[in-house]
């Protein structure tokens, strides 16, 4: 294997990686539905917060994405020239 596709290839593997973390501390979009349905009281504080934390989540998805998918292509492309 060539040391850049080693390289690549580990990048992806880190992408992915960072990428499901980020997906599994976004809240659930039904959560906020629950919560008021439920009649749980939170403070305005505390749900600003949580949307601004959830807004940067969702943010660093949509990049961590598109970083994952250009390795993927990236991948396949070197696989397509013969570089091993």
């Amino acid at each position: 294997m060539h040391t850049v596709m080693i390289i690549v290839t580990v990048l992806q593997l880190l992408v992915g990686l960072i990428l499901v973390a980020i997906v599994l501390f976004q809240s659930g979009k039904s959560q906020g539905l629950s919560g008021t349905i439920g009649g749980i009281a939170d403070s305005y504080m505390s749900r600003s917060k949580a949307k601004s934390v959830d807004a940067k989540l969702a943010r660093a998805t949509k990049w961590v994405g598109a970083a994952f998918i250009l390795l993927t292509v990236a991948l396949n492309c070197m696989v397509a020239a013969g570089v091993r």
